[in-house]
């Protein structure tokens, strides 16, 4: 390995991507899936870099939601995760024109993933598991004359048997078959692979693979559990791999505060007052939290009517959510300081202290920094609640019988309730706030993929008002330009303000990292 200066460079406008041919364009990327078994090679702006992580990231999240809203395979998840990945420009289908350009993002942003996703075991195991289902849903569209050549390109041996071996093993080959409903005909309308028996182990363990002098004979259809089980042990000991040079690559300041971040970061818009403000009034606010807040600020706002005071992460969380949803800073003030006088507090105490906070968040105070409100992921992985917080998200920090009886107390049926405590089992934490949603305003799919707490309630207001007139900007299309976490962290901001956009990262140079 050679020395990390010479590994990852930055450059100047000097150096250029290459410009490749046709040909050679089909030659670097023949389909649109892979294993990605070669890192990429080629200079990319820190522009570039972060605009395909953070594209990756929603495609991820999205595969996520999919799989835990929708069964697998299903038409409904076919069509919405196409839909996405058409969107946000990645490759799906082969023997579409002008490819290159969505395999090559393709290509790029998982490597980049790799970086931030190899840090820790949870974040490995979320990121093999979206990027098995993303490969499953590629793999289920490969056009059957493809499909040998792309497991010879993936390093798989497995040879289709000719029609004379098919029909001499039909019987057994029917019978062993995952698919009880395997007939005839069907069997001889697709391959079947012979595979050595030590790659068919879990198709052998469930019963569901023929057997014959020490390989398996297995059918196009059952192929793809063996393919997902060969990615998932090479991306396992690639990550591994990756994890070793870490150390390395976090100690360049450029990257490290990007790919820290990326991992927790919230990828969608960020909610700040905009023209929101002042069409809340405050005498809205106790209706508006039983209907259009989301568990974690319904629970704060009950919280706060009852003891008359929240403590710092509590008010941080909560009034940071009602700037979002519009509250101006004069009423933010009444708000909190009408609150907290019924709490027996002084008002000169307030005046002099908490006023300054509340001021603080609205930009007006210290740094003059206009704060957003807190990203689901935010709520969810930094400042847990300790004893006598209210802060939080109830699906993460709640213990379970009290989510229950939460639940039952928001009248969420004994099924719903069920459906929410596997999600929450299964920490699927968002997906549970979002079936949450569903149920409490009575629609089967709401349509968006829940990741913030303002999210919630504009959506919220939109189905129960039927008005557009809430948040105009909650219905518009994103920027085009993706932008990092609401929350952004001063020392990635920074980081990337001070880099020219001329600025290269020599991919090439990562290449080490990737590979023993």
């Amino acid at each position: 390995m050679t020395s990390w200066d010479n590994e990852m460079q930055f450059s100047g406008g000097n150096r250029r991507r290459l410009r490749l041919g046709g040909d050679q364009r089909n030659a670097c990327y023949p389909h649109s899936l892979q294993f990605y078994l070669e890192p990429p090679s080629e200079n990319i702006s820190l522009i570039e870099f972060e605009s395909l992580a953070i594209d990756r990231v929603k495609l991820l999240k999205t595969v996520e939601n999919l799989g835990v809203s929708h069964v697998k395979g299903t038409e409904q998840y076919q069509s919405k995760l196409e839909a996405e990945i058409r969107r946000l420009k990645f490759s799906f289908r082969e023997n579409v024109e002008n490819e290159y350009e969505r395999r090559r993002r393709d290509h790029i942003s998982h490597f980049i993933l790799r970086l931030a996703y190899c840090q820790s075991e949870d974040l490995r195991r979320w990121f093999i598991q979206q990027e098995m289902d993303l490969l499953r849903f590629r793999f289920s569209i490969l056009p059957k004359d493809k499909i040998q050549s792309f497991l010879k390109d993936s390093h798989l041996h497995f040879e289709a048997i000719s029609d004379e071996e098919r029909s001499l093993r039909e019987h057994e080959i029917i019978a062993s078959s995952t698919s009880s409903s395997a007939s005839k005909s069907e069997l001889e309308l697709e391959s079947v692979y012979k595979i050595p028996f030590a790659d068919a182990l879990d198709l052998f363990r469930g019963r569901k693979v023929y057997l014959e002098d020490g390989f398996a004979y297995v059918p196009l259809k059952d192929i793809v559990a063996i393919v997902l089980n060969e990615f998932r042990a090479k991306l396992s000991k690639a990550l591994a791999l990756t994890a070793r040079s870490l150390p390395a690559v976090q100690s360049d300041e450029r990257l490290q505060p990007l790919l820290n971040h990326l991992s927790h970061s919230y990828t969608g818009q960020d909610y700040s007052t905009q023209g929101n403000a002042g069409k809340i009034s405050l005498d809205q606010i106790d209706s508006l939290s039983t209907k259009s807040f989301p568990p974690c600020m319904r629970q704060l706002h009950k919280a706060l009517r009852e003891n008359h005071h929240l403590r710092h992460g509590g008010r941080m969380q909560y009034g940071l959510f009602l700037k979002g949803i519009g509250l101006t800073l004069e009423q933010a003030l009444q708000f909190w300081k009408q609150e907290f006088i019924r709490g027996k507090m002084d008002p000169d105490k307030f005046d002099k202290g908490y006023s300054y906070n509340i001021r603080h968040s609205f930009g007006k105070e210290g740094k003059r920094t206009d704060y957003t409100p807190f990203s689901c992921m935010k709520i969810i992985l930094t400042n847990p609640p300790g004893q006598g917080d209210y802060h939080g998200c109830p699906f993460r920090h709640s213990d379970p019988e009290l989510l229950k009886q939460k639940l039952q107390s928001y009248k969420i049926s004994p099924d719903g309730i069920s459906q929410i405590l596997d999600l929450v089992k299964g920490t699927h934490y968002q997906v549970a706030c979002q079936k949450y949603f569903e149920m409490t305003h009575n629609v089967d799919d709401c349509g968006f993929s829940l990741s913030h707490p303002n999210q919630f309630f504009f959506e919220s207001q939109r189905i129960l008002t039927g008005s557009k007139d809430i948040r105009k900007e909650s219905i518009q299309p994103e920027a085009p330009q993706p932008k990092p976490s609401v929350q952004k962290n001063k020392d990635a901001s920074s980081a990337l303000a001070s880099l020219n956009s001329s600025l290269e990262v020599d991919m090439e140079g990562l290449e080490d990292y990737f590979n023993e």
